[in-house]
């Protein structure tokens, strides 16, 4: 068995903490930014149905009929 090639074998070497922690900032920033997205659009339409209501298109009173 002359001239075999050797096969080398994979070593774990356990998880690298600093990609863990760029892995969870990373996470962390973008599940901030959707939150925050969602945020803004609900005061944005908090903003328009304060706003429809102080120009009397909309109302909060059922109407009779």
């Amino acid at each position: 068995m002359a001239n075999v090639p050797k096969i080398g074998k994979a070593v774990y070497q356990g998880p690298s903490i600093v990609k863990e922690i760029i892995y969870g900032i990373a996470l962390g920033l973008a599940a901030g930014g959707l939150w925050k997205m969602h945020h803004w659009n609900n005061q944005r339409r908090t903003r328009e149905f304060y706003d429809l209501l102080e120009k009397g298109e909309i109302s909060v009173v059922v109407a009779d009929e």
